[in-house]
């Protein structure tokens, strides 16, 4: 037996790559229980399997998923969950809508589909039944990961087992936290672990079917089904309970946490504070007046903010506008910027790492992202201050709701004003969408900014959704702080990783820039950036993963073709230091007659010892580095030719 196959009975094994595979075989006749990179087919000689059909998936995910094609190429049929089919075999209809790109606040489905599409040849809706060979394969509905996802009992060789995809990791842990982001009385966008009672109801499914094993997707195989699901059950409650205790979702949306209403547990909401009279609200814009009339604005989410500032100088009630301060990216904070430009002859001022979103969009792939791209004239580093008229201002990087977020103290008239964007409310911490990549640890996220207001200790602080100022007291403070502590160590626990940074944190690889136009017959570069949120330096390769259309005169269903034949680029090796990023430039060349349109272009990654693959290579191709290991999140790039129209 291959040392990468696991037999659990007669005819029912495991292939464990990158994900585990499961094989249910009849002499040399195979069902598999997705694909992987499909790099199982490797294995199947040695077992004395010849041939492949079909193959069912439990998810639409590219790692559940990307090795299909190859798959499919040499005759295998394709059955998939029925709600997920269009994430199969019509992905191009989400990569080219402008809904999958900009303003996204809904995150289902999710941009991991596949980058090409494959046939589907067969759909599974819940319930369905059906015998392979000498096994019965029952379809369990199990959503929670994905919204279609399902598991497999199959029931042979006189044993019951679940292919439960990422349903479950292991005893008392999910392969990731970000997965579950999903909205309920409110949009994705404010659903952090939202899908945690879909998934609790799904294991709870995993549970009653009684099977003597598990296997996930991603993880070891638990032999105890029972004591692995309480033991997430669990787990996912008490990480639910220190997310609720200190939500600011407790300003906006009460009613999502009617249950834990009354708790002992959670921080006393702070009343408001009146607002100086030097301010002025409306919409999401803050505006300091001089007293000389002067106006310095921060934010401005739309036009109305923009005829609003104009009506304000018709009246008289200021002179003039002279700054424009940015506190985050987010599209409701900055969508009426270019009107905003044009209108008002100021410079626009922000942290660095906002000026980098907000100037060129196109190169990064965020929720609430916004197309249009604003001017920055002074782009700041953390603590840098300046005069404007009575006020002294500081600038600070605030990675609260977002990583990419800036702070401004404006000190004057004995005031401490601290305007921290969408990050604090009297209730606590914006961290409800795990997209937005808030970290855990010491000194930096929420963290991070706590730690800044109980340094600067502002007399007013001020969130552009929120009408009134309001504080923190230094208990609250030290609350807020504890409770993320608590927050590392449990959902370090909760995923299998060295950090619970890499569960939380979907993009801790990703590509810069995001999208970009490219001209056939030219070539195009983007960097892959590594974060390691690990105590310890961390080697990495990668590399592109090309269109099969790239390769002149390669059939789409092509299956014969070496790796390294050209449907990948060459492996690009780089390290990422301790708790730092790490980046290595891929060079694209886009062929001659290249098709109008837009291309997703996938990356396979090697890090710290893990075999994070996409693409499908046939056997004995190219590999790259690294041992076997579960599969991460990928990133992707869309490169768009030259003429071509961007959203």
């Amino acid at each position: 037996m291959p040392p990468d196959v696991a037999q659990l009975s007669e005819h029912l094994l495991v292939y464990r790559g990158p994900i585990n595979v499961g094989i249910v075989r009849d002499g040399a006749k195979a069902l598999l229980i997705d694909s992987g990179d499909g790099r199982v087919a490797e294995a199947l000689g040695p077992i004395g399997v010849t041939s492949v059909d079909p193959i069912v998936f439990t998810h639409h995910h590219r790692d559940q998923a990307c090795g299909a094609w190859f798959l499919a190429a040499r005759g295998a049929r394709l059955g998939v969950p029925a709600a997920e089919r269009d994430c199969f075999d019509k992905v191009a209809a989400y990569w080219s809508s402008p809904q999958s790109r900009w303003h996204l606040y809904n995150l289902h489905p999710h941009h991991l589909m596949l980058a090409e599409p494959v046939r589907v040849d067969m759909t599974f809706a819940a319930g369905d039944t059906f015998t392979w060979g000498p096994a019965t394969l029952r379809v369990l509905p199990t959503p929670g990961h994905t919204d279609g996802s399902v598991s497999y009992v199959v029931d042979v060789d006189g044993r019951r087992t679940i292919f439960c995809g990422d349903a479950i990791a292991a005893a008392g842990q999910v392969w990731d936290i970000h997965s579950l982001q999903k909205g309920t009385q409110t949009t994705d966008y404010h659903g952090f672990l939202g899908a945690r009672p879909q998934l609790v109801e799904s294991l709870g499914r995993l549970k009653a079917a009684g099977a003597s094993a598990l296997v996930p997707s991603h993880g070891s195989i638990m032999a105890d089904p029972s004591a692995a699901i309480d033991a997430l059950v669990t787990a996912l409650g008490r990480c639910y309970d220190r997310y609720v205790a200190i939500s600011a979702l407790w300003h906006y949306f009460p009613n999502l946490f009617a249950e834990y209403a009354g708790r002992k547990d959670l921080m006393p909401i702070r009343q408001g504070k009146p607002v100086p009279g030097c301010l002025r609200h409306f919409g999401t814009t803050w505006m300091l007046i001089s007293r000389d009339k002067a106006a310095f604005v921060m934010d401005c989410g739309s036009a109305d903010a923009v005829k609003e500032i104009r009506r304000r100088l018709s009246a008289g009630e200021i002179r003039g506008v002279e700054g424009l301060w940015v506190t985050h990216y987010h599209d409701d904070h900055v969508d009426g910027i270019p009107d905003f430009q044009k209108a008002f002859d100021c410079p626009c001022i922000t942290d660095r790492s906002v000026a980098a979103v907000i100037t060129d969009p196109l190169a990064w792939r965020l929720p609430c992202l916004s197309p249009h791209k604003a001017r920055v004239d002074r782009a700041t580093t953390d603590g840098e201050s300046w005069r404007w008229h009575e006020f002294k201002m500081t600038a600070y990087h605030f990675p609260g709701q977002t990583l990419y977020h800036a702070g401004l103290l404006v000190e004057g008239e004995g005031l401490r004003m601290f305007f921290g964007g969408d990050s604090f409310t009297m209730a606590g911490i914006d961290d409800y969408c795990a997209a937005n990549r808030n970290w855990l640890g010491r000194g930096v996220g929420f963290d991070r900014c706590i730690g800044l207001l109980e340094e600067l200790q502002p007399t007013h602080i001020f969130n552009p959704h929120v009408d009134v100022a309001f504080d923190f007291t230094g208990e609250q403070c030290r609350s807020m702080r504890a409770n993320l502590a608590e927050r590392e160590k449990l959902y370090g626990q909760l995923v299998p990783w060295e950090h619970a940074n890499y569960g939380m944190d979907e993009p801790w690889v990703r590509c810069h820039p995001y999208e970009q136009p490219a001209a056939a017959g030219g070539e195009a570069a983007v960097d892959v950036v590594v974060t390691n949120h690990s105590a310890e330096a961390r080697p990495f390769a990668c590399r592109a993963v090309l269109p099969r259309a790239w390769r002149p005169g390669l059939p789409q269903d092509a299956a014969d073709e070496p790796a390294d034949a050209g449907l990948v680029t060459a492996w690009v090796r780089g390290q990422a230091p301790a708790k730092s990023e790490g980046r290595v430039r891929l060079s694209l060349r886009i062929p001659g007659q290249c098709p109008h349109g837009r291309w997703v272009i996938p990356v396979d990654l090697v890090y710290g010892g893990r075999d994070l693959p996409q693409p499908p290579p046939p056997p004995g191709g190219a590999r790259g580095g690294g041992g076997g290991g579960p599969s991460p999140r990928r990133p992707a790039i869309t490169l768009t030719r030259l003429g071509h129209p961007l959203p």
